[in-house]
């Protein structure tokens, strides 16, 4: 393993070249930047524009069928990406994100990024505005005579100001994002088409290049299983497997990756005891703490509820959501189950939740919730608990970035 990451940090200080990336700037040590294989691009972000330095060309944008279209290649227990915003939601399958890593969309006028790493199975939405003060905007233009700069919306300070500091925040640049092929800590590396700056998934922020120390703006995504998505958002888009691109899709090309007794790829951090590397987490990071819920946890309590930072939030676990990283044919793959985390403060009182066999249920009024927090019978059905950003990760990488994260244990 030494010898193969000592090779990948060859490999990777061209890769770094190869983009132009200014390595000046950096939040992390060059040499634990490691290429995973393929080169800028190689495994193919959709809807990316095509970046500024021409490194790489563009791809297809995204396309979407409905669930019924969807539903003659995908199986029910399939894993997908739930993304809501402003009333509209879109789901992107496992089985496509896991050869393409990124899809650049729009969803309810919003442009983002739905992300997936298969290294660490770190499922995220971004905002693909990135927001700048007037420093770095200088930087860039400096850097790219073409790069386009917007007006600050509103909605977007607003929300961007709920998970970092928005204050001195001036413009907000759109890009869209490609795979590096890089990794750090296992993770992917991103790379914009505007600024080639690296940015780490799993944390959204700007890892190396002129943007580092940025952080993007994320909305929570939720994997679930293709079943219970399209039951609880009937009408939901699909993304569609014409990508531009012929892939096996279906199949898992990380056969057995999710295995808690195997190794990480590529990973030569230090591996944390406290859980074993390959457990998988529900990881909530917010401003004052940060902290991680396993599955084994979840699954035998079916919920959980906690403080974080002072946040009252609820964890629903529910069976029948297949590993994408297991099984040769995703569908043939070990149940994990999804799991939906919330804040659980409705009308100004907070609920506790128990699960009843089939719902989750809040003591408080007997009202029944489905795993993304939609009440469907008592006296709170209609109402819709406010989702917490999250993610659903392996622990090793998780605890790479977040080591002073609070394990939840059983009480």
């Amino acid at each position: 393993m030494m010898v193969l990451a000592s090779m990948a940090v060859v490999v990777a200080q061209g890769q770094l070249g190869a983009l132009k990336i200014d390595t000046s700037r950096s939040a992390i040590a060059l040499d634990a930047i490691l290429s995973g294989g393929p080169p800028p691009q190689g495994i193919p972000a959709l809807g990316f524009s095509g970046d500024w330095q021409q490194v790489a060309p563009e791809t297809t944008a995204p396309g979407f069928v409905t669930p019924q279209e969807a539903s003659t290649w995908l199986a029910d227990n399939e894993p997908v990406i739930v993304v809501s915003l402003n009333n509209e939601t879109k789901l992107y399958p496992l089985q496509i994100l896991t050869w393409h890593e990124i899809v650049n969309d729009t969803l309810a006028g919003v442009p983002v990024a739905v992300t997936f790493c298969p290294l660490c199975n770190s499922a995220l939405a971004f905002d693909r505005r990135i927001p700048l003060n007037d420093a770095l905007q200088a930087d860039v233009m400096a850097l790219n005579e073409n790069a386009v700069f917007e007006e600050v919306p509103a909605t977007f300070y607003d929300a961007y100001a709920q998970q970092h500091d928005a204050s001195n925040i001036t413009a907000v640049l759109p890009v869209t994002f490609g795979v590096s092929g890089l990794l750090h800590n296992s993770n992917m590396l991103m790379f914009d088409t505007a600024s080639s700056t690296l940015w780490t998934q799993l944390l959204g922020s700007g890892a190396v290049g002129t943007l580092t120390g940025t952080q993007l703006l994320r909305y929570p995504a939720q994997i679930a299983s293709f079943q219970e998505a399209t039951t609880a958002f009937p009408n939901a888009p699909v993304l569609s497997r014409n990508t531009g691109f012929n892939r096996n899709y279906g199949r898992n090309p990380y056969v057995g990756y999710d295995d808690i007794n195997s190794p990480a790829f590529l990973f030569d951090g230090t591996n944390d005891p406290r859980l074993a590397p390959k457990t998988r987490v529900i990881s909530i990071d917010l401003p004052a703490e940060a902290a991680a819920y396993p599955f084994e946890v979840l699954e035998a309590t079916s919920v959980v509820n906690d403080m974080v930072a002072s946040v009252p939030v609820v964890l629903f676990w529910q069976a029948g959501t297949a590993s994408a990283l297991d099984a040769s044919v995703i569908a043939d793959s070990k149940d994990v189950g999804s799991v939906g985390v919330f804040e659980r403060t409705v009308n100004g009182e907070d609920l506790s939740f128990e699960f009843d066999g089939e719902f989750f249920v809040d003591e408080q009024t007997g009202s029944r919730w489905t795993v993304f927090g939609q009440a469907i019978s008592g006296a709170l059905s209609g109402h819709s608990l406010t989702p917490v950003v999250h993610d659903n990760t392996l622990w090793f990488a998780w605890a790479a970035f977040r080591p002073d994260t609070r394990i939840y244990r059983t009480p």
